[in-house]
């Protein structure tokens, strides 16, 4: 058994981890395995989880809209990076397929955005190769080949 000040610490380091950068549960397991005694670890994440600083979901929902603003990927990509963060396949599928419309029209601006780049080195079949390498849905490549 641990004291309540112990558990105040691990809370408060967890907490510093997480305010740093979102984390997912998986990511903070990992962190703090060794160092916290796992009694106290699990204790302390349910205690997070209830007060609302450690939620899978939202870390999804932060994470691809991140990715989104910032970098060209297609949804394939974005669920292999999610599984990498230790995220449950079911709260993705759910995320995935409840923002299906919105996540299509971001991989074909995605698309559209490395066909822009690329166009001047490669030709069109070779984009379409590589878009094809990158995860990117067939329809979704050959919408963005048209719109430009």
């Amino acid at each position: 058994m641990y004291s309540a000040e112990d558990f105040d610490n691990a809370k408060m380091r967890i907490l510093k981890y997480i305010m740093y950068k979102k984390r997912s549960e998986y990511e903070i397991r990992n962190k703090f395995s060794n160092t916290i005694e796992l009694e106290l670890l699990e204790d302390s994440i349910n205690y997070l989880k209830e007060a609302g600083y450690i939620d899978d979901k939202e870390y999804i929902e932060k994470f691809v809209n991140e990715y989104k603003a910032l970098k060209n990927r297609s949804i394939k990509e974005l669920k292999y990076k999610l599984i990498s963060k230790g995220i449950d396949k079911n709260l993705q599928e759910d995320y995935f397929y409840n923002n299906k419309e919105e996540l299509n029209e971001y991989e074909i601006k995605s698309a559209t955005n490395i066909i822009l780049k690329k166009k001047s080195t490669i030709d069109k079949e070779g984009i379409k190769q590589y878009l094809y390498k990158k995860g990117y849905k067939s329809e979704n490549i050959n919408t963005a080949l048209e719109e430009y």
